[in-house]
C-alpha cells in the first residue's frame, strides 16, 4: 500500500480545482456564520463569491493565536455547538488556551489525514500503533489513535509517562510503529539500555514523531539507536492536530494534505507572500473543516515549501522541515539563534548525548549563552584535561557556526530533566 487516500496522488490540475471550489465555500460560509470573520473581511472590502482564483487567497486577512485567545471559548466556531462532537484545547500555559472544535465529519477527515501519515511512514493495516503522544485535550494522542484505527491497524494508547511500562509492552505486544517526540524516542531508547533490552527483542520499524524541531542528525541517532525508520510529522491544534503533514519513505520534505489545507510561507515581518524555496513563516488555510476553519492561520514556524515532484508519487507540496519558530528565535547579542541550529553542531560531536539545554542570562547588561550538554559516561570519567578539550571543541564549533561566542558547561549523564512530551530547551533568565 504506498497511498491511503487516492486525493493523494491526484494530477496538479485537479486538485487546484479542488482547493478553489473548497476555499469559495469556506471563505463565504465564514462570512455568513462567523462575525469576527464577516468583520475582518468587510474591512478587506471582500464580497461573497469574490474568490475567482487561488491567487486571491493573499487578498484575505491573516488570523492570529491572539485572534482564537480574544473569542475563548467559541467565538470562532462556524456551526452550532450542537454540531460540535469533540473539544480540544491548548495548555494555555502563555495565556488563554485557544480552544478547537469538531463535528463528526471533521473527526472523520483528521481520522482519513492521519491514516495517510501512517501509511507514508510505512504503515498497513497489520501494524499495532504505539500511541505515546498525550492523550486528553492535546490533539496528540488522539489523533494518532483515531488514524490508527480508520487505517485498520491496531492502535495502542498508551499515552506519555511510565517509560519501563512502555518499553515492557513493545517488547511483550509487539509493536511496530512508535508516536511520539523525538527527544522522548531517545528517552526511550537510553531507558531501554539502562533495563537491557536489545534491538532485537523489540519489533518496532518505524516511527512518526513530531511535536517539536529536531535535526537529521537526531534523526540518525534515534533510527540507529531502536533499529527504525523515522518519519517527521508536522500538524497544530489549531488547524486540525497532527496529520497536516508527513514525510514519505523519501525525506525530503513533508507532504502537505493540499485538499484540506492550502500552505503559504511569508515574510514575518512584513506579510508578504514568498515564492517556493524561501524560507519563512508557515501560513494555513483550513478548506475541509466545519467546526473551526481558520483564514491564513499564522503559525510562527518556520519553513519553506518544495514544489518539485516527488519520486514517491504523491502530488502534494511538500514543506520543509521546522527548524524554529518566530516566537522561540532567540536574538543573541543582535544574533538570531534557534535551538535546532546548536543541536546540529552539537550532535556532529562525539562523546556527547542529544541531552541539552540553551541557558540565556543577562550578566552587566550584556546577554550571555550558555550551552549545557551531557557527555556520555565514558567520556564523564575521563580526566579533567580531557573534559576541557571537549567544552573547548564545542564553544568553537558553536561559534564557528552561529558567528557567536558561547559558555559550555558539560554536564553529568542524565542530569538534564527528561521530557516526555516536548523537550525544554531554553532557559531565558533575562529580565525583558
Amino acid at each position: 500500500m504506498d497511498y491511503f487516500n487516492p486525493v493523494e496522488v491526484l494530477e496538479r490540475e485537479r486538485l487546484e480545482e479542488l482547493q478553489l471550489q473548497r476555499l469559495r465555500e469556506t471563505v463565504d460560509r465564514l462570512y455568513e456564520k462567523v462575525p469576527f470573520y464577516r468583520k475582518k473581511l468587510d474591512e478587506v472590502g471582500y464580497r461573497p463569491g469574490d474568490i475567482r482564483d487561488l491567487s486571491d487567497l493573499k487578498k484575505l486577512p491573516f488570523t492570529t493565536k491572539d485572534d482564537l485567545r480574544e473569542n475563548y471559548p467559541f467565538g470562532l466556531f462556524a456551526v452550532p455547538m450542537r454540531d460540535i462532537v469533540r473539544i480540544h484545547a491548548s495548555s494555555g500555559t502563555t495565556g488563554k488556551p485557544t480552544v478547537v472544535g469538531y463535528t463528526a465529519n471533521d473527526i472523520r477527515v483528521w481520522a482519513d489525514l492521519v491514516a495517510r501519515t501512517i501509511v507514508a511512514a510505512g504503515g498497513t493495516p497489520d501494524d499495532i500503533v504505539h500511541v505515546a503522544y498525550g492523550y486528553g485535550l492535546f490533539t496528540g494522542g488522539l489523533g494518532l489513535h483515531y488514524g490508527a484505527e480508520m487505517l485498520g491497524a491496531t492502535a495502542l494508547p498508551m499515552s506519555g509517562g511510565n517509560t519501563k511500562r512502555q518499553i515492557r509492552l513493545m517488547v511483550d505486544f509487539g509493536s511496530t510503529i512508535l508516536c511520539c517526540t523525538p527527544s522522548y524516542a531517545l528517552n526511550i531508547a537510553e531507558v531501554m539500555r539502562e533495563m537491557g533490552v536489545t534491538r532485537d527483542m523489540i519489533k518496532l520499524k518505524a516511527g512518526i514523531l513530531g511535536a517539536e524541531p529536531w535535526t537529521d542528525e537526531m534523526r540518525r541517532q534515534i533510527e540507529e539507536e531502536l533499529g527504525i525508520s523515522a518519519h517527521d510529522i508536522y500538524g497544530l491544534s489549531e488547524v486540525v492536530g497532527p496529520g497536516v503533514s508527513i514525510e514519505c519513505g523519501e525525506k525530503n520534505g513533508l507532504h502537505v494534505f493540499e485538499d484540506s489545507f492550502i500552505p503559504e510561507i511569508i515574510d514575518p515581518d512584513t506579510g508578504e507572500s514568498l515564492p517556493p524555496g524561501q524560507r519563512g513563516e508557515l501560513v494555513f488555510t483550513n478548506i475541509n473543516k466545519e467546526g473551526l476553519a481558520l483564514l491564513r492561520y499564522r503559525t510562527r514556524d518556520i519553513s519553506a515549501l518544495d514544489v518539485s515532484p516527488c519520486p514517491c508519487g504523491r502530488t502534494h507540496i511538500r514543506m520543509k522541515r521546522i527548524t524554529g519558530r518566530t516566537d522561540d528565535m532567540l536574538i543573541i547579542r543582535g544574533v538570531n539563534v534557534f535551538p535546532s541550529q546548536v543541536e546540529a553542531v552539537l550532535m556532529q560531536i562525539p562523546g556527547i548525548s542529544p541531552h541539552y539545554q540553551l541557558v540565556v542570562d543577562r550578566v552587566e547588561n550584556l546577554d550571555v549563552l550558555e550551552v549545557q550538554v551531557e557527555v556520555s559516561p565514558e567520556v564523564f570519567s575521563d580526566e579533567i584535561k580531557r573534559l576541557e578539550e571537549l567544552e573547548r571543541r564545542i564553544a568553537d564549533e558553536v561559534q564557528s557556526y552561529l558567528g557567536l561566542s558561547v559558555k559550555v558547561r558539560l554536564m553529568e549523564p542524565r542530569s538534564i530533566q527528561r521530557s516526555e512530551g516536548k523537550a525544554v530547551r531554553v532557559i531565558d533568565r533575562r529580565k525583558m
